[in-house]
């Protein structure tokens, strides 16, 4: 598992609006500070980054493929959201750099323990983490096949392993819900 990414010539079907029905603005937002800068891991074309800049400070948006953020280029890019290319498991972000971090339909693209242990390192002590995504438990009739998704319990075992303490962890219909808090000295 990992390392799946989304084929960017797809990337039209990122911006169905019924994603919502998966997770919303108001379920992240009530998680993650409105102050200091948030990244975001696996933005894409920004679906969910334009739906949290207007009320947050400030956004470091990362993905893996520089396609993606040319699309979101196009399209017009928030001046508080700050795009970045990079890998998962080698952040290029300094320690302690961030007041939470959130990630959408991506886990399973990059789950590991670095990638665990890099959020780890670029969140500030007790930052939360918020992550969505496509459950191993779902029916799979949306997201991605379900051999390529995790679980609430590995998702939280697996930032566990990191140091993060797991606050919330659940299974939904089709996606589970996890929040952490970063540790305390990486």
């Amino acid at each position: 598992m990992g390392y799946h990414t989304f084929d960017p010539a797809e990337a039209d079907r990122l911006e169905d609006q019924t994603r919502f029905r998966f997770c919303s603005r108001e379920e992240l937002l009530q998680y993650l500070p409105r102050e200091g800068p948030i990244l975001e891991t696996g933005s894409g074309t920004g679906f969910y980054t334009d739906e949290l800049a207007p009320v947050l400070e400030s956004v470091f948006a990362l993905d893996l493929q520089s396609a993606m953020h040319r699309r979101y280029g196009e399209r017009g890019v928030p001046s508080n959201v700050h795009l970045l290319t990079g890998d998962a498991t080698a952040l290029p972000l300094d320690r302690d750099r961030f007041a939470g971090a959130f990630s959408t339909m991506t886990f399973h693209e990059t789950a590991s323990d670095r990638t665990a242990a890099e959020r780890a390192r670029v969140l500030a002590p007790g930052a939360p983490l918020v992550v969505v995504d496509w459950s191993s438990e779902g029916s799979g009739e949306a997201g991605p096949p379900r051999d390529e998704r995790f679980d609430a319990d590995r998702a939280r075992d697996l930032l566990a392993g990191a140091g993060f303490a797991v606050e919330h962890a659940a299974e939904r219909s089709e996606t589970f819900h996890v929040v952490a808090t970063a540790p305390a000295g990486q």
